[in-house]
């Protein structure tokens, strides 16, 4: 059986061929970068999120357990009380990475919980049976573990937001921001607070 010629078919084909070209033209141009990206910050910073809310999980046990063995200490421990609720109190959600400010207070206030918490784990080196307490030695090595994990999810969002916010500055991603994505703006980022922030550290307690 031969092949019938059907002149519409043909153009229609013919029709739909600039179209095609088209399309694949601006996907290879990167007309999706911008809502890719963004994404991709969304779910960085929800990582953030997760480790920062991992870490004020483990302090009441953590409190708890070194005021079972230095109830003495509790300017310190008042210290890390006080640093958990500030900087859990701050209200977090996405439109955070929209408001420097906010995000500013919020980096801020994890901060003054890292310091106090140093300052709480160099407390129990005066006291050798917290050291050797097998509760205490699983929290401080939950808490190394988490902060780890939290200098990554820091690192995996600055990076994620440089690259959102370079490519809504750059050509092509200016171009398609302007016509398709002008409802999109630039994501505040945390800023760096020494050399080589975004590298995550050795914890050492």
């Amino acid at each position: 059986m031969g092949i019938v010629y059907n002149p519409f078919q043909q153009r229609t084909v013919w029709k739909l061929a600039p179209l095609m070209a088209l399309l694949l033209l601006l996907s290879g141009c990167g007309i999706n970068n911008i809502p890719t990206y963004d994404e991709k910050v969304t779910s960085a910073w929800s990582q953030v999120e997760n480790q920062y809310q991992r870490r004020a999980d483990l302090i009441p046990n953590l409190v708890e357990t070194v005021k079972g063995f230095a109830a003495q200490e509790q300017e310190t421990l008042t210290a890390v009380i006080e640093a958990r609720s500030k900087a859990t109190s701050i209200q977090v959600d996405e439109s955070i990475l929209d408001n420097p400010k906010k995000l500013q207070q919020f980096q801020q206030a994890q901060g003054e919980l890292s310091s106090a918490l140093s300052r709480l784990m160099a407390v129990s080196e005066r006291y050798p049976d917290l050291k050797s307490n097998q509760n205490f030695l699983a929290l401080q090595s939950q808490l190394e573990g988490t902060e780890n994990r939290i200098a990554v999810a820091r690192r995996d969002f600055i990076q994620a937001v440089e690259r959102y916010n370079t490519e809504l500055r750059t050509f092509p991603g200016k171009i398609w921001h302007s016509l398709l994505y002008s409802d999109l703006e630039p994501h505040a980022n945390f800023e760096a607070t020494k050399e080589n922030a975004d590298e995550a550290p050795a914890v050492e307690f």
